[in-house]
C-alpha cells in the first residue's frame, strides 16, 4: 500500500550531549517509513538507546539534549514536544529492561497503558481484549503481580502496555535482554505479527542482530555514535562484513573470538 512507503519518521544528522560535554550521537540519519520494522544494530555504547530517547524526546531525564540536526514526524519537527505531547501523536516507547510496575497485576499494568486514551471504556476495553489476543500468557496471568511473572512475560506485559495507547510507532529499546532465546524467538514473532495485521510501525534497538535482521525489513548499524552502514535486512543479512563482524561467520564459516578481534582496524567502512 502507498502509506507504507511514505516516512513516518525522519532523523536528521543529530548529535546529542550529555551533561553538556559527552558527546554521544554524531550525526546519526534515518528514516522509518510507515508500516515497517527498523532494526537500529551495534553493540554495547553505540548509541541504539540514546537514538530512541531522542525520538522520543526522553532525554533531559538523563541530563541529555539534541544540540544539532532533527527529528520529523511526518514532516513535522517534533524536538520541542514532550514525551506526552508524542504519546499523543502515537509514538510510544518500551524502554530497556522492561520495567513494569511490580506491585500492580499484569491487568492493571497493561491498563496504564491507556491513560492518555478519550475514547471510552469501551474502546480501551476492546483493544485490552486484541492485545490478549496476540499475548496469550498474559491473559492467563492476568490476576498475577507482575513482579511474580517471569522476564518473557514482563517483556511481553511492557509491549502490551504501548499498545493500549494505540500507538502508530514503537520504539522497542532491547526486546531480547535477558530472556531465553526461545522467549525472544516469541517476542519477535509477535511484534512480526503486529507489524503484519496491525500495521504498527517499528523501531527496534537490538544487540541481537542474527534476530534483529530476520525479523526487520531495514536496518542501521551504528558503531561509536554514527551510522556506519545501513540498507535491508536482507542484504545486510548477506553482507560479509555483517557476518563476520557481528553475525559471527563468514565466507568459510563461523569465525572464534581470536580471529575477529582485531576487527576494528580491518572495517572496511571505517577506513
Amino acid at each position: 500500500m502507498n502509506a507504507a512507503n511514505a516516512t513516518f519518521l525522519n532523523v536528521n544528522n543529530i548529535e546529542v550531549i550529555y551533561n553538556h560535554v559527552i558527546l554521544v550521537l554524531k550525526g546519526v540519519s534515518f528514516s522509518v517509513p510507515e508500516g515497517k520494522i527498523v532494526a537500529l544494530l551495534g553493540g554495547n555504547g553505540a548509541g541504539k538507546t540514546t537514538t530512541l530517547r531522542a525520538v522520543s524526546n526522553l532525554l533531559h531525564g538523563e541530563r541529555g539534549e539534541v544540540t544539532k540536526g532533527s527529528v520529523e514526524l511526518k514532516g513535522e519537527q517534533v524536538q520541542a514536544m514532550t514525551p506526552g505531547d508524542l504519546v499523543r501523536r502515537g509514538v510510544v516507547q518500551v524502554m530497556e529492561g522492561r520495567h513494569c510496575f511490580g506491585h500492580l497485576t499484569i491487568e492493571e499494568n497493561l491498563l496504564t497503558g491507556a491513560y492518555t486514551r478519550t475514547d471510552g471504556k469501551a474502546a480501551v476495553q476492546e483493544t485490552l481484549e486484541k492485545v490478549y489476543n496476540f499475548f496469550p500468557r498474559l491473559k492467563t496471568r492476568r490476576t498475577s503481580q507482575a513482579a511474580y511473572t517471569s522476564g518473557g512475560e514482563q517483556q511481553m506485559c511492557a509491549i502490551g502496555r504501548a499498545l493500549m495507547a494505540k500507538p502508530k510507532l514503537v520504539l522497542l529499546d532491547e526486546p531480547s535482554m535477558g530472556l531465553a532465546p526461545q522467549i525472544v524467538e516469541e517476542v519477535f514473532t509477535i511484534v512480526k505479527e503486529l507489524n503484519e495485521k496491525e500495521g504498527t510501525t517499528f523501531l527496534l534497538a537490538e544487540q541481537n542482530t542474527n534476530i534483529a535482521l530476520r525479523y526487520a525489513d531495514f536496518g542501521y548499524i551504528l558503531e561509536n555514535g554514527r551510522v556506519v552502514m545501513e540498507g535491508a535486512a536482507s542484504e545486510l543479512r548477506d553482507n560479509e562484513d555483517v557476518k563476520e563482524f557481528y553475525l559471527g561467520l563468514s565466507s568459510s564459516g563461523r569465525k572464534s573470538f581470536r580471529e575477529v578481534k582485531h576487527y576494528r582496524r580491518r572495517k572496511r567502512w571505517l577506513s
